[in-house]
């Protein structure tokens, strides 16, 4: 028995054919829809990329108890497990965040495992010298952006691109061990993650006219862009999509060429969709986890079911996934993963409602018709706590100041008798400015309008509840979020009324810079230009209060205004962006 998990990053399940994407170049898609069981309430749970992957590993909700980081000393991981039962487990990989601080830990659970160079500023080749670098519509510009204009010099032909050196070694994995048995390999590839980079062959795939600036990697924020500009970055992503297609057919040729369908479980998956201009938002982790991001696709052949070209409507999750490779191999689960199998052969059920979210932001959880996305009760979003004994973020350490005031906190039920130590949480970004909402998808599968519905909103507080117990949440969820750690959900817990009209300025979309006045100072001009002018710091002092003397000018100090409101949400409201461009006009 063998087992081949191909995996993607912020692969968009509504742009793929079997799930109604019309005008996608993806016929590998639909080929594989044919060839196995689509799940149409597959969800994600913890997120963005490496949460997501402990999951994968533990078949544990990730992000209740900890943000980004490692595997941790007390956790099960499924490639280990199945090394240590006789499976012989490889990665191949092109995804960078495995190999920071904030990731190392999880390819060495493998027997062996390759990664290649290049993808998202990936700090990979030394130049000295500035690259060149067009015109450009991203705002926010990092290390890694200059960094990835380094990379894109040698990967000028396809064969070149990490993806294709992913998908080269993954196969010939399957060329050299075809006769053998009991193997899982891992093709992951980080693509089609931002920026959207693929070579001319794909973008010819989309024709269109464009001669704006370029502009292939969102900022996670508001659209500010013109209609032309947010319909090209589609197109780039829609680009990369395609050559993630190709990338995907030259698997399902492998397995057809090697005749590997007869014994080889075989999982297609991501770990989250990503906005491209839905609900006037781009990318992740700033908004709410709309179901665009949260309700992936997933596909599944599993040869001792036999079962293909069929839908399943069972409520599934990331968590899954480690059980369901664990059972193929008849290497027996540990108690303390959540997930189940997936249900392949029929359409079981296997739970009633699933969580999902990421750390420090709303608490969600739906039952596949309602999705509750749960707030912080009150604007500090506090208490929050990490639960670790790995103390890293995506690319550093904890620095000593997060350190200094830490704890050991009393085992939680899953970490072995072992205590974790306890430190003060922290979010770029409150999700308090969102509020608590509710959406009914039956009647709203877009998720327009949220509704307010006091049985509904109990209901699914109470599942809720049950869950983070289930899950042994920290007690400071339950202060954070204003629902009892113990006892019954009541009518004094509810939030999606008290919290409406914030959720409901927080929706409305910002208007496009032009149509604000403009002088010698305006909305586009950079913060820390604004805050260099005697006068133009007063009228930021008296309309954002905090933001001149906030650290996060380290950050964004080259950012205009109008990106920057477009970036943190309902920190500048349209109303209060009139005003500052009216009298910044006036100077």
């Amino acid at each position: 028995m063998k087992a081949i998990m191909v995996m993607f990053d912020s692969l968009n399940r509504h742009m793929l054919p079997p799930y109604g994407g019309d005008w996608t170049h993806a016929p590998n898609f639909a080929r594989l829809a044919e060839r196995t069981v689509a799940f149409d309430n597959a969800y994600a749970g913890s997120m963005p990329c490496m949460p997501a992957r402990r999951e994968i590993h533990t078949g544990r909700y990730n992000f209740l108890h900890r943000s980004w980081g490692p595997l941790e000393p007390l956790d099960d991981s499924m490639p280990e497990l199945l090394k240590q039962n006789g499976v012989y487990t490889h990665l191949v990989s092109d995804h960078p965040h495995y190999w920071e601080d904030g990731g190392a830990t999880y390819h060495g659970r493998y027997n062996t495992w390759e990664f290649f160079r290049g993808q998202e500023g990936d700090p990979w080749k030394g130049h000295v010298a500035d690259p060149p670098i067009p015109e450009n519509l991203k705002r926010l510009r990092s290390e890694g952006f200059r960094q990835d204009w380094v990379n894109r010099q040698h990967m000028a032909t396809e064969d070149r691109h990490p993806q294709t050196l992913t998908f080269d070694a993954g196969l010939e994995f399957l060329h050299t061990n075809r006769a053998e048995d009991r193997w899982f390999v891992q093709i992951e590839t980080f693509d089609p993650h931002e920026p959207f980079f693929s070579h001319q062959q794909y973008k010819d795939l989309y024709p269109h006219d464009y001669d704006g600036p370029h502009f292939d990697w969102p900022d996670y924020a508001r659209v500010t862009q013109t209609d032309d500009q947010v319909q090209h970055a589609r197109y780039e992503y829609a680009a990369l999509l395609s050559m993630c297609d190709r990338s995907l057919g030259r698997v399902l040729d492998a397995m057809d060429e090697l005749g590997l369908w007869d014994d080889t479980l075989l999982i297609v998956n991501t770990d989250h969709g990503l906005l491209l201009g839905e609900k006037g938002w781009w990318g992740k982790s700033v908004q709410p986890w709309y179901n665009e991001l949260v309700r992936l696709p997933l596909f599944v052949w599993d040869p001792r079911a036999q079962v293909a070209g069929e839908h399943r409507q069972a409520l599934v999750q990331t968590i899954d996934l480690a059980p369901t490779l664990l059972d193929y191999f008849d290497v027996d689960v540990p108690a303390d993963m959540q997930g189940a199998p997936l249900p392949v052969a029929d359409d079981t059920a296997v739970r009633e409602a699933g969580l999902f979210g990421v750390h420090g932001g709303h608490v969600n959880i739906t039952d596949g018709r309602h999705v509750y996305m749960r707030a912080p009760a009150t604007p500090q979003n506090a208490p929050l706590e990490e639960h670790t004994l790995m103390p890293t973020h995506m690319r550093g350490r904890f620095s000593p100041s997060e350190l200094a005031d830490a704890t050991l906190a009393e085992p939680f039920t899953f970490t072995k008798g072992v205590p974790t130590l306890r430190t003060r949480g922290r979010t770029f970004f409150n999700p308090y400015q969102h509020g608590t909402l509710l959406f009914d998808l039956a009647g709203d599968p877009e998720q327009r309008t949220p509704i307010v519905d006091d049985a509904v909103e109990q209901r699914m507080a109470t599942l809720m509840v049950e869950l983070m117990r289930a899950t042994d949440a920290p007690l400071s969820q339950y202060e954070r979020l204003g629902l009892p750690a113990e006892g019954p959900v009541g009518e004094e817990h509810l939030l999606a009324r008290v919290q409406a009209e914030q959720a409901g300025k927080a929706a409305e979309p910002l208007p496009h810079a032009d149509d604000y006045p403009a002088g010698r100072l305006s909305l586009r001009t950079p913060v820390k230009a604004l805050i260099s002018d005697p006068v133009a710091v007063e009228i930021l002092r008296r309309h954002v209060p905090g933001l001149v003397d906030s650290e996060l000018l380290q950050v964004v100090g080259a950012t205009p205004l109008i990106d920057l409101a477009a970036l943190a949400g309902g920190l500048l409201s349209s109303a209060c962006l009139r005003e500052v461009a009216e009298e910044l006009a006036s100077l």
